[in-house]
């Protein structure tokens, strides 16, 4: 990789009037400057495009004529992207000064790294200003033999437990930074993420087939930004805790978050992985279904969705095993 190699950062937008002066002024003052800016605006219907238009750092600005979500608006903005590092940047992140610069170095150091995760904490707007914390957002995705996925260190004070660089089971999707040519690699069906996912759990489904594609992800303590999540704000630590979590979600996320996950281990997992872990995956899914039956009954509704996606989900299935260049027993080494 060239040494001063062009990033390109990739912003998709969708009535973010509240953020978007703030997100850009994070970028132009990068202290890395080969770098260009992509926007797509979903159709917002407040003073985003406006506040971008005045706003005086260079960029390119896409219009779209609806809301096609985070990630499909990325995957149209991949054809405007010249550069060898590609950020998929939402517009609630604020980057660090040095984001752009630590991430350059990393990448550069190790060809086969395909994804970088950097250290996301939490802030908030105070007052039209930003207000930083050190509590974390997120370091990268962690799975279990039970196929939970969580977000590790989300709602913890930072207190120097995520200290070091280590490889991890997968970026996130606040503000990942990826390799051309491993974003390249990993399409399927020439795409970047599966439509029906519409929003949540594209990052997830894309960094595991990244994984599988044989590229490493890379969590690096360095590369330093802050996200206002507007869903969770920590993990929950007791069944109190994770009732009263589920009820500050809208429906409807809660509905693609069961639906859109459990499709991406279906198409990404390998089966014996499954039926070796089966014991584990039914002592977590069998309670969890029997919450929704009776809590939150359009949640449930969802096994019919995923039922009706099957036969894509066994094309895939073929298509991703056909090109996979990992083992069984790599993937086994990612649950904890």
């Amino acid at each position: 990789m060239d040494k001063n190699p062009l990033v390109t950062i990739n912003l998709v937008v969708l009535n973010a009037e509240r953020y978007v002066k703030l997100c850009l002024d994070a970028v132009a003052a990068q202290t890395y400057k080969n770098y260009e800016l992509n926007i797509l605006d979903n159709a917002s219907k407040d003073s985003t495009v406006a506040l971008i238009k005045k706003h005086g750092i260079k960029h390119k600005l896409i219009l779209n004529e609806k809301n096609d979500g985070m990630w499909l608006g990325q995957e149209k903005l991949l054809s405007h992207s010249r550069g060898e590092i590609i950020v998929f940047l939402s517009v609630d992140v604020l980057l660090s000064a040095d984001f752009l610069e630590n991430a350059v170095k990393i990448m550069g150091s190790d060809e086969t790294i395909g994804a970088l995760q950097g250290k996301i904490y939490r802030w908030q707007i105070d007052n039209g200003r930003p207000e930083y914390t050190k509590i974390i957002d997120t370091c990268g995705f962690e799975i279990y033999k039970s196929r939970e996925i969580l977000n590790r260190g989300h709602g913890a004070e930072d207190r120097g437990q995520f200290n070091k660089q280590e490889e991890i089971f997968a970026v996130e999707g606040a503000v990942p930074v990826f390799r051309k040519k491993a974003i390249q690699d990993s399409l399927l069906d020439g795409h970047l993420i599966d439509p029906e996912y519409f929003w949540y759990g594209e990052d997830l489904d894309f960094a595991w087939r990244m994984r599988l594609m044989g590229w490493k992800e890379i969590y690096d303590p360095s590369v330093i930004a802050y996200h206002d999540r507007q869903t969770t704000k920590r993990t929950r630590s007791t069944l109190i805790d994770f009732i009263r979590m589920r009820k500050t979600i809208p429906i409807f996320k809660r509905r693609l978050d069961w639906r859109n996950t459990t499709v991406t281990v279906l198409k990404n997992d390998f089966g014996w992985n499954l039926l070796k872990d089966l014991p584990r995956i039914l002592w977590r899914q069998i309670p969890l279904l029997g919450y929704f039956l009776i809590f939150e009954t359009p949640v449930i509704l969802e096994v019919f969705n995923v039922l009706k996606q099957l036969p894509k989900i066994f094309r895939q299935r073929r298509e991703i095993a056909a090109r996979r260049k990992v083992t069984m027993g790599d993937m086994r080494s990612w649950f904890k």
